[in-house]
């Protein structure tokens, strides 16, 4: 592993530093990044995932947002170590220099602060995240960024692992590619979350209270609104069909994009430290958390989560789901 400046393979523009739209043609599928001169980056691998040294993240400036906006498009997973003064304050502060929050999660209500999501294994209705998951796909909306920080960790394990999805699209074969291209995809948040709505009602989220959890569609393959790759966006803890196919089809579909979503070389793993922080686009990327610690009696884990507004997913030349019937 180094430490290096990434650089650019994408149109950016010169003026707000920002993506222009779609990526030149080799980046447009194959690994475009984004410069980020102002930080010093240790990259994880060849496609995704780094460390960022140097950066107090409780006393981010706008300008060193910007370069943390940039160097997300580019490693679409970052991790902060020994943040020791991130608290509560600090996160939510964090989340709204790099967009607009959201509430906490649009169901749970965990923490006396709304914009803050509390995951306690030590509370009795916990949703344990041991399946891939790309963060609230069951809203017409789903955030854009997620930022986690370790407030309490067991003696071992715990451990959390992601998977690119621009890479696990990026590697499909090129026919398989043009099926998933046209292909819409249904996700139900009830599965995991209808109990706890009918028990304890919902949360407000962009400006209206849940009462209930419709299926929502997206297309199964999104193209980035900010650097224009191609990714896919289909996971198994809330995409429940997809639309348009035989029960058979669509699970040989998703069980073929979810084994391939999940090989080794398309996933990191991070074992957290007290005083960790990772940050990710929720755009770009699905993650796994283990409960190892859990059977093996090694303390709970206490993580603290915000996440950043996010837009209507689209697909391969426009195409966007809707309101599932």
């Amino acid at each position: 592993m180094t430490l290096l400046d990434t650089t650019p393979d994408t149109n950016v523009d010169s003026a707000s530093g920002a993506p222009t739209g779609v990526p030149t043609s080799a980046a447009a599928r194959h690994g475009g990044t984004v410069a980020t001169p102002g930080l010093r980056i240790e990259r994880l691998g060849p496609a995704f995932g780094a460390i960022v040294h140097g950066v107090d993240l409780a006393q981010v400036d706008d300008a060193i947002a910007f370069d943390l906006r940039r160097a997300l498009l580019a490693h679409k997973v970052l991790f902060f170590r020994g943040q020791d003064a991130f608290d509560d304050d600090a996160q939510v502060r964090l989340g709204n220099l790099l967009g607009e929050l959201t509430t906490g999660h649009p169901v749970a209500s965990t923490h006396e602060r709304k914009e803050i999501y509390s995951i306690d294994s030590s509370d009795p209705e916990f949703s344990f995240s041991d399946e891939w998951h790309t963060d609230v796909t069951f809203m017409k909306e789903p955030p854009a960024i997620s930022i986690l920080r370790a407030v309490t960790l067991p003696d071992y394990g715990g451990d959390t692992s992601w998977a690119d999805a621009q890479a696990a699209y990026d590697s499909l074969s090129e026919p398989f590619r043009g099926l998933v291209d046209q292909l819409i995809a249904a996700h139900d948040g009830n599965r995991e979350w209808g109990a706890y709505l009918r028990k304890h009602g919902g949360q407000e989220w962009n400006g209206k209270v849940v009462t209930e959890l419709p299926v929502v569609e997206h297309p199964v393959v999104r193209v980035h609104p900010e650097t224009g790759r191609r990714g896919l966006f289909v996971n198994p803890g809330f995409t429940s069909h997809v639309v348009g196919v035989s029960q058979a089809e669509s699970r040989a579909i998703l069980d073929a994009l979810y084994a391939h979503l999940t090989q080794p070389e398309h996933t990191i793993r991070h074992r957290w430290a007290p005083g960790d922080v990772g940050i990710w686009d929720n755009r770009a990327t699905s993650h796994y958390a283990n409960r190892d610690y859990v059977d093996a009696n090694l303390g709970p884990r206490a993580m603290r989560r915000v996440t950043v507004g996010g837009d209507k997913p689209v697909g391969v030349n426009g195409l966007t789901g809707g309101a599932a019937a």
